[in-house]
């Protein structure tokens, strides 16, 4: 095993990564607050600290982190794979949002 990461809320769609170094085909655990745990395998390279989709996400579909919806899918997004700006347009701060 690579590495654990952290999945908050029983509604986040992704996962924080608490390893260094974690690489395209590792597999990390994937823990939640109830104990439960699932093996992911990483698509890219994760720096500590940053998102990893722990299911598949629809370009337009809500990210959600913390149990909060923090933005937007800008393309499909795989199981495994880094979650960042350079799939997520972000929802905090924009006044065309109706959930603000």
């Amino acid at each position: 095993m690579a590495g654990i990461a952290l999945k908050v809320h029983d509604l986040d769609n992704v996962a924080t990564i608490f390893a260094e170094g974690i690489s395209d085909g590792q597999t990390v655990e994937v823990r939640d607050k109830r104990g439960n745990r699932g093996m992911v395998t990483v698509s890219g390279m994760i720096p500590y600290g940053h998102k990893i989709a722990v299911a598949p996400i629809q370009k337009g579909g809500l990210i959600r982190k913390y149990g909060e919806e923090i933005g937007i899918a800008t393309r499909d997004i795989a199981q495994g794979e880094y979650v960042h700006v350079h799939n997520l347009d972000s929802m905090r701060g924009r006044g065309d949002w109706g959930g603000e």
